[in-house]
């Protein structure tokens, strides 16, 4: 296979536990990129966030906020987001049937928002910079809502009342994130396709949760982390090492080398 683009999710992937891309996996992708080959990013998180932890990568793609916004070497070039009127009936919607103190984060094109109990930097340091909002008078068209809830039945009846929605849970913990039924991974890298002009047998992605899953079938080569979920693995084409172990870097050091 002639590969032309690694496409990699972050957390749990490119990222390790302290996220950040470990030196191996930064040189083994410069050497990538001499060779031609394109690296691009396909995340759940929203581009500002992402990009706090992946500015050194420079990456010629960035599929954000679960694939409802896609960047090409510096241009967007996909968008799909709710207007203001749906992004309050989303956040109305959620507080009617998870509870009105329900934590969310809304991803708009240029911020993420967040009506957090907890500043999220005084429990992980990692963590990107959020807007705090109580979403009372939110007036935001906006690309993502994620909702932290506990009950699945209620998680099940808000799917249910979001029928214009993809949802997918992450799973570790118990947030599940709402973008348009059009805004996921593997329809963004085909709206990608149509701007780079390659096909998806000629990239290889890399992945480790529910909402990779899509994404590693589409593309010529799936691989799953050591530390993916059993459902992500079973439709990898390989399982390689964990994200806190090299297992990008050792992976591609070893294509080359069969390469070669």
């Amino acid at each position: 296979m002639r590969c032309k683009l690694l496409l990699f999710d972050l957390d749990g992937t490119l990222l390790r536990t302290d996220k950040t891309i470990s030196k191996v996996t930064m040189q083994e992708l410069e050497k990538c990129r001499e060779r031609g080959i394109m690296i691009g990013v396909s995340t759940s998180r929203s581009e500002k966030n992402s990009m706090e932890f992946i500015s050194e990568l420079n990456p010629d793609v960035v599929i954000s906020s679960a694939g409802a916004l896609v960047k090409y070497r510096g241009t967007y070039i996909y968008k799909a987001e709710f207007t203001k009127a749906e992004t309050k009936d989303l956040i109305q919607k959620a507080r009617e049937i998870c509870g009105e103190d329900c934590e969310i984060t809304i991803d708009t094109v240029n911020e993420h928002y967040w009506n957090y109990k907890i500043d999220p930097k005084q429990q992980d340091r990692s963590w990107g910079d959020s807007v705090y909002t109580d979403f009372c008078d939110f007036d935001h068209e906006s690309l993502k809502m994620c909702v932290e809830i506990f009950d699945e039945k209620a998680a099940e009846k808000l799917q249910q009342n979001l029928p214009g929605c993809d949802c997918v849970r992450f799973s570790d913990g118990y947030w599940y994130k709402f973008t348009k039924k059009t805004a996921t991974k593997e329809n963004a890298i085909l709206h990608m396709c149509k701007e780079c002009g390659i096909t998806t047998d000629e990239m290889v992605a890399f992945g480790d949760d529910y909402a990779d899953i899509g994404m590693l079938k589409l593309c010529g080569i799936g691989v799953a982390m050591g530390n993916a979920i059993d459902e992500v693995k079973a439709v990898a084409d390989y399982v390689i090492g964990d994200n806190d172990n090299d297992g990008i870097g050792k992976y591609l050091q070893n294509a080359m080398m069969e390469k070669n």
